[in-house]
């Protein structure tokens, strides 16, 4: 028996193995080449979506640089486990089997491709400036996003039991301004800018690293290590930084592979995952039941 009143079971499989084949070949641009947008794309490349595109600025501040796809707009190409970017100007640019990456801070390409899913990953922690109209999917990373009124849905991405979870009506948890706890350490994990400038000397990513050890300066003025552990991310040298911005992160636990897309992340990326196919589900379930079968509108 069909699931979908008014239709026989073979046409509504007829129609979802119809669209199955075109959500994969949907446009999909992801705003935000860090840690979770980064995670995002990769586990959707994984599962079959072949047209993504990755929205970032001239110069992403992105901490966990080794898995970040954002690093493709100061190398020209990049890989994160397996997964190949490469920065472009335009679609036809992108080799098949890549995703591309695009500079493009203002969202241009969200009204110039008409996108047909766009997923919010930019993590601002600030109301949102996204629109509900933007795509036929709009889905949004962490807080900033009320789900209804910015997009279709809504991922939580604070650590904890909700982790990953799909809203699709109200908001995430409140951002606290107060990092996770990973390996028994929260606002000491953390490295923020002394004072506004360029940061410069900076240390490697992957190195161990002892409480009090200069990682890098801006302005003359060191950064220090507040704990001892393993250098999960950085900034790179070169870039301009404001006072308290986030330049690195410390992982106490020294057993963790920086090229290793994180927990965490991957609990967001799944959520995001969830929420494409059941609203494309909803979506298709609608147009059976509008047009009676298998006949387009």
């Amino acid at each position: 028996m069909s699931f979908v009143s008014g239709v026989t079971q073979k046409e509504e499989v007829a129609v979802k193995e119809a669209v199955s084949h075109y959500i994969f070949d949907s446009l999909v641009l992801i705003r935000g080449g860090g840690d979770l947008g980064s995670g995002t794309v990769h586990r959707l490349h994984e599962s079959g979506f072949r047209n993504l595109f990755v929205l970032e600025t001239g110069q992403p501040l992105a901490i966990r640089r080794t898995v970040c796809f954002s690093e493709a707009i100061f190398s020209w190409a990049c890989e994160v486990e397996g997964v190949k970017a490469v920065r472009v100007h335009t679609p036809d640019e992108k080799p098949a089997g890549m995703v591309g990456v695009v500079v493009d801070p203002q969202g241009v390409w969200i009204r110039r491709a008409c996108c047909d899913i766009l997923i919010d990953a930019r993590m601002r922690k600030c109301e949102s400036d996204a629109r509900i109209s933007d795509a036929p999917i709009v889905i949004g990373l962490g807080p900033g996003f009320e789900a209804g009124v910015h997009a279709h849905a809504v991922i939580e991405t604070m650590r904890g039991h909700t982790l990953g979870r799909v809203i699709r009506q109200g908001r995430t948890l409140p951002n606290t301004g107060k990092p996770g706890e990973i390996g028994g350490q929260d606002v000491l994990r953390v490295l923020r800018a002394p004072c506004d400038g360029v940061i410069e000397k900076c240390a490697v990513i992957g190195d161990r690293v002892k409480e009090g050890q200069v990682l890098a300066e801006v302005c003359g003025i060191p950064i220090r290590a507040p704990i001892s552990g393993l250098l999960r991310g950085f900034l790179r040298s070169g870039l301009q930084v404001e006072r308290g911005l986030k330049v690195g992160d410390i992982d106490p636990r020294t057993d963790v592979d920086i090229h290793l897309i994180s927990d965490k992340s991957r609990a967001v990326a799944g959520g995001v995952l969830e929420g494409i196919l059941s609203l494309w589900n909803a979506a298709v379930a609608c147009h059976i039941r509008q047009n009676g079968g298998i006949h387009s509108s």
